[in-house]
């Protein structure tokens, strides 16, 4: 059975005896159903819900930071009296190899204000992003590639 629908089961219990049904004692009793079934799984096959769950927490923590962050440049460049747009497409090659791995990335990159998902190329080893504060295209490709295309493989396709 899946461990996560499990959990969800679990977090839905925990609220239902608590008579409670808001948010936080949602996300308690997510957390309480996920130490115990730890607990109970630790040892087992089912590992790998166990170390991917701390990854998509991590990477959800890490996207809102990053949302954040380019809504606030966004911001700024707009209500500037002279808007600084370096605007320039550039080719990040991928690592990731399964296609909802591909699908993933591009759509985080797109939710991103500032940065859009073009195009893949037709053998999914290149992806095409059009920013609008382009100073140097390798930074720009090493931070697409460092920041999102790794977290997104931990999660995806570990």
């Amino acid at each position: 059975m899946n461990l996560f629908l499990v959990n969800l089961l679990l977090a839905l219990a925990w609220v239902a005896l608590t008579g409670s049904f808001q948010p936080v004692d949602l996300l308690f009793g997510f957390l309480l159903g996920y130490g115990v079934l730890w607990l109970a799984f630790r040892s087992t096959r089912s590992k790998r819900y166990f170390s991917r769950f701390p990854k998509v927490v991590e990477f959800v923590l890490f996207f809102v930071k990053e949302l954040l962050l380019a809504n606030l440049r966004m911001a700024v460049t707009i209500l500037s009296p002279k808007m600084q747009l370096r605007p320039g497409v550039v080719a990040v090659p991928l690592d990731l190899k399964t296609r909802a791995g591909i699908v993933f990335l591009a759509n985080m990159i797109t939710l991103t204000p500032g940065t859009l998902s073009l195009d893949i190329s037709v053998d999914r080893k290149m992806l095409y992003v059009h920013t609008v504060w382009l100073e140097d295209a390798e930074k720009f490709r090493s931070a697409i590639k460092q920041e999102y295309e790794r977290r997104v493989k931990e999660i995806v396709e570990a």
